[in-house]
């Protein structure tokens, strides 16, 4: 067997293949082989249409490939320089005849092969948290279906504010749901690029048919430019940057949870499989899943963080540090970024409002403050501000009065106003308006508000756009499959599976 250089006479270091490189190894192995394998096959496929190799040899190459699977050799700084690109060259030529394999590799780079297996693994983590994304979506749709009519109290400034419903809130998840999802598609999208035939920075020496090659590895069109195809990464940046973003929302979202599920509020109930329980304290029922969503998000920010700092002040080239190190956490942050979805869609198929307790709580605010300010401008012709100025004056005195909101109290109304100059027409009918919880949610009139009709508009429009986004990302994950499935059925190979060939 011939050395693999003959600029470098001695194998790696026992310490760097320890530390560095066979983890390394393993890590691509695991993750990225499949890649790396369908990368060659389409290598194959070229250098037979170049006339470098024959349609017999190019089967065989396949059919070897797809033994790597499960006979990929260990790393050896010997035998393949613990590196897992090197290690699919040997087994390739240990199955071939040197005759076979005269041309084999010939105008060939690791960079824009490494690039490509990487890109392609970063498309299939996203498609997957794609998926996640939608079902959440319409996991979140169909519990805020179920309660627009539900009134609970709304919150600004950590203070009771104003009348809303779960059905309100939910639909603003659900919303940033498909922002996300539609962010995440874009990104996808310019992603999509194939850099295969970048070479090592400045493109390759043989006719190579780099749309064909994208074409038959899924991707939507090539990379224009080869030194773009090898030195960058960032599909890791972008991608672990839409997971931040998201996980950020995610922590706001999951703190009203946490807060809304403690004994002083009382609003949400988990079931018990989704609980736990103090060591210490019989009488406790815990949230911990949440807290664990919550603790989760900040690792999608650590990801980030990580991918960016390994990339800046490092030159526009092809880097082990950039190529390796700084997206050493992509997998990582794909997965986290999965079980945060996963767990916040159990919790939010489990949850059980508690509609008792959230009326509950808006009957002992005077949440409808704001109304009567609206309806003494409106009803009475009271200049806003005073107007504003008056309703606060009666939210004060009927709490020294010990009165509760829907315990109106029109004579005294009446002496606030009347100390304006105000004679109100009717100021019973005025606070039963203003301090009528049902009422509040269905007085609002614009769009996008809490009226029921208005969040059911909402959902509705939401209903579509999960249905759009699901058929937009089936049609990139098919186009996937059936480029990897056509690749085999041009090298004479078997679909892998039932799904590979329906899908070419």
């Amino acid at each position: 067997m011939t050395s693999l250089s003959g600029r470098v006479t001695a194998s790696p270091a026992e310490l760097l293949h320890q530390e560095v490189l066979a983890p390394q190894f393993r890590y691509e192995a695991e993750h990225l082989l499949p890649s790396y394998v369908a990368v060659e096959k389409v290598l194959a496929l070229e250098y037979a249409r170049m006339g470098l190799i024959d349609a017999h040899t190019a089967t065989r190459i396949g059919r070897i490939l797809d033994r790597a699977r499960t006979q990929l050799p260990a790393a050896d700084p010997v035998a393949n320089m613990s590196d897992i690109a090197f290690a699919l060259e040997r087994m390739v030529e240990t199955g071939l005849d040197a005759t076979s394999t005269t041309h084999w590799h010939v105008d060939r780079s690791r960079n824009d092969l490494q690039a490509c297996a990487q890109l392609m693994f970063a498309r299939e983590q996203t498609r997957a948290i794609a998926g996640l994304l939608l079902d959440l979506g319409t996991t979140t749709h169909a519990l805020a279906a179920s309660h627009t009519d539900t009134v609970m109290p709304g919150h600004t400034h950590y203070q009771a504010a104003q009348v809303i419903s779960p059905g309100f809130y939910l639909a603003a998840v659900c919303e940033h749901v498909i922002h996300t999802a539609h962010r995440l598609l874009a990104t996808y999208d310019r992603l999509d690029a194939s850099p295969l035939g970048s070479g090592a920075m400045a493109g390759q020496e043989l006719p190579w048919d780099r749309e064909r090659m994208a074409r038959l590895l899924g991707f939507a069109t090539v990379q224009p430019h080869a030194l773009t195809g090898v030195a960058s990464r960032r599909a890791v940046t972008e991608i672990t940057a839409e997971l931040s973003l998201f996980g950020v929302t995610v922590s706001r979202f999951t703190t009203d949870l946490l807060t809304w599920g403690s004994s002083e509020y009382g609003f949400i109930d988990l079931p018990d499989d989704l609980s736990g329980i103090s060591s210490a304290m019989p009488q406790k029922k815990n949230f911990p899943v949440l807290e664990r969503i919550r603790g989760k998000t900040a690792h999608l920010t650590a990801f980030h963080t990580d991918a960016v700092i390994g990339q800046r002040n490092t030159p526009f080239s092809n880097l082990v540090e950039v190529s390796k190190e700084a997206g050493a956490h992509l997998h990582a942050c794909c997965t986290t970024a999965a079980t945060v979805i996963r767990l916040l869609t159990a919790v939010l198929d489990g949850v059980r409002f508690r509609p008792d307790r959230m009326r509950k709580a808006c009957e002992r605010e005077f949440l409808g403050g704001f109304t009567l300010a609206n309806l003494l401008n409106l009803r009475e012709g009271v200049p806003w501000r005073k107007a504003q100025v008056m309703a606060g004056r009666y939210v004060v005195a009927a709490m020294d009065a010990g009165r509760a909101p829907r315990d109106t109290d029109p004579a005294l109304l009446t002496d606030i106003c009347a100390a304006h100059g105000i004679a109100p027409a009717d100021p019973a009918a005025l606070l039963a308006d203003a301090f009528d919880l049902d009422h509040a949610l269905r007085n609002k009139k614009s769009a996008g508000s809490v009226h029921p009709d208005a969040v059911a508009a909402l959902l509705k429009s939401h209903h579509h756009e999960l249905a759009e986004l699901r058929r937009a990302w089936d049609l990139r994950e098919h186009r996937c499959t059936a480029a990897l499935a056509r690749t085999d059925r041009e090298l004479g190979l078997e679909a892998r599976h039932p799904a590979d060939r329906e899908a070419g």
